[in-house]
């Protein structure tokens, strides 16, 4: 437990340091959260812009840690046979995942505390109603997110087809679910066509626990089926 709580911190602490996962993940959202809400406006229904923005972009900052930075990290360690060295070692794929899973939900997780200590700071942020549901709803994003990239890392030879990859799959995801403009605002072909993403469950769960309404089952059933079985695909699917 502890030599995987190290190599956990260890990861952590290498994406922190790369400029660009750091300025995307934790810099980025944070610009955007200010822009997004500095005219004070609220959505069609009354709701304040700040709480359903911050609930957004929490779900941004999940799918960027495990959809793009994730993959490139798991195909850079391939191309630079990292991971050829680390077969040598008693490390399992399960166990390589569950590591790299871990330090870029962490990522993800400072990112999301970073929004919402500024939304309460200094925007006017509502917390949420639900706090249990909050973090489940999260933490089953979080997983879900995290199986499909870790798919696409297990399958892509290098960090440079990872991030193209991983940033082809993050944009349309986050542009057509609801994590970037607000779905009270979208079009109803838009909406129809997001809530076919992965990412669309997620944004609905966080806001639904958010605003204090109930979370539907089938929306967390959603959000388990995709990590169960993308997870597995992942496992089997990883070569070192």
């Amino acid at each position: 437990m502890k030599g995987i709580t190290h190599v956990i911190a260890v990861e952590l602490k290498l994406i922190v340091r790369d400029p660009m996962s750091g300025f995307f993940a934790l810099a980025f959202p944070a610009i955007m959260l200010w822009v997004k809400t500095r005219t004070g406006k609220t959505l069609p229904g009354g709701l304040p812009v700040i709480d359903a923005t911050v609930p957004m972009l929490s779900v941004f900052v999940i799918g960027l840690a495990g959809l793009v930075v994730l993959p490139a990290t798991l195909a850079q360690y391939r191309e630079r046979r990292i991971l050829k060295r680390l077969r040598a070692t008693p490390a399992s794929p399960a166990m390589l995942f569950g590591a790299q899973w871990a330090a870029h939900t962490l990522l993800a997780a400072i990112g999301t505390v970073l929004l919402i200590a500024i939304g309460l700071a200094a925007l006017g942020l509502s917390v949420p109603a639900d706090v249990a549901g909050f973090l489940l709803a999260w933490a089953l994003g979080a997983l879900s997110l995290g199986a499909i990239g870790l798919l696409i890392g297990a399958l892509v030879p290098s960090g440079r087809t990872a991030t193209v990859i991983g940033l082809s799959v993050f944009f349309p995801m986050v542009f057509l679910s609801g994590a970037m403009i607000p779905r009270e605002t979208m079009s109803g072909s838009m909406r129809a066509i997001g809530d076919l993403t992965p990412m669309a469950p997620v944004v609905e769960a966080i806001r639904d626990a958010w605003e204090g309404n109930a979370i539907s089952p089938v929306t967390l059933g959603v959000m388990v089926a995709i990590s169960v079985v993308i997870g597995g695909l992942a496992v089997r699917a990883f070569r070192w």
